[in-house]
């Protein structure tokens, strides 16, 4: 199957660009989403140099030895802060582990927000230089850039431009780096991961190492994406696809095994997930309850749903 390019918003355009600009990017992010859930976004503002940096202590720290890595699993902490190993995590409804092992940072909450309470502690790395400062560096500028995004989304829906900032402010999200091993004996599937949706407002994702990405399109069928040079993907995720009473889409998708005479490869890929805080209220929008489009969710906290999701997944016990 060829690549396939999403849409391509520019986000220039909202930030510094006229009333037309703006609105052209407004219409074009809100019909990506609705169609596809999926866009790519150039001048994102994510700064290349953090990003490379990043990815090389990520390669570093997956190749340290199995035994070094296990040093920074706490499972008590649901994989929502340092190391879960190979195969811990599901996709929702499946048995089947993904072939993945990841690491993850969350909120740093630096001005005194009671919110702090809630979060537990970052996990700190100590053999990979420059390790904690490249995650905090490219955590903020995804949060920055996630915020603007939202801002853009609420302007499409009709609400206050500003609707989700509070929300977003110190919240939950979590930044993920993710490493698929090489494939070394014939593997039980050919899914990495899992189909599956986000369970977030949305998520952006830089270049992954490698190809595999491919979201189950209107048609029903499996799309290859990848983002053009210089482009992040940023995505609907569920919390977001509730609050709309489903007018923008959290698109099924999933990760699949290179072509046999890459098995020898690794694949990297470093989403952020950004969440509100979690007494955010995910009730639908009321303008988005209509006649023809009836309420489809019941009221919930994203606390509440992020507890029922990472149970389903695997990663939280009952």
């Amino acid at each position: 199957m060829a690549q396939h390019t999403i849409p391509i918003v520019d986000l220039n355009d909202y930030i510094s660009g006229d009333a037309n600009s703006k609105s052209t990017f407004i219409n074009a992010l809100g019909k990506a989403y609705e169609e596809f859930g999926f866009v790519s976004v150039k001048n994102h503002g994510i700064p290349d140099a953090v990003v490379n940096e990043y990815y090389k202590s990520v390669e570093s720290f997956f190749a340290l030895p199995t035994d070094e890595k296990l040093k920074y699993e706490i499972k008590e902490l649901a994989g929502q802060r340092g190391y879960t190993s190979f195969g811990r995590e599901h996709a929702k409804g499946s048995t089947a582990p993904d072939l993945k092992e990841f690491w993850q940072m969350g909120q740093i909450v630096e001005d005194n927000d009671p919110i702090k309470s809630q979060y537990p502690d970052n996990v700190n790395v100590g053999e990979i230089e420059h390790f904690n400062e490249l995650g905090i560096s490219l955590y903020k500028a995804f949060e920055k850039t996630g915020t603007i995004m939202l801002q853009a989304i609420a302007n499409y829906l009709h609400i206050d431009e500003n609707y989700f900032d509070k929300h977003v402010h110190n919240g939950n999200s979590i930044l993920r780096a993710i490493h698929y091993p090489p494939i070394s004996a014939e593997p039980a599937s050919s899914i990495r991961a899992e189909q599956h949706e986000d369970i977030n407002l949305i998520t952006l994702l830089v270049g992954a190492s490698a190809e595999g990405l491919q979201l189950l399109d209107k048609k029903n069928e499996w799309l290859p994406i990848t983002a053009p040079e210089g482009c992040i993907i940023v995505n609907v995720g569920d919390m977001l696809q509730r609050l709309t009473n489903n007018k923008l889409s959290s698109t099924t998708h999933r990760v699949v095994n290179p072509k046999r005479e890459l098995w020898h490869t690794h694949r990297y890929s470093i989403p952020f997930f950004m969440h509100p805080r979690s007494e955010m209220d995910l009730t639908c929008l009321d303008s988005c309850v209509t006649a023809e489009n009836p309420l489809a969710y019941e009221p919930i906290t994203a606390g509440d749903y992020l507890t029922e999701r990472l149970i389903e997944i695997g990663l939280l016990k009952k």
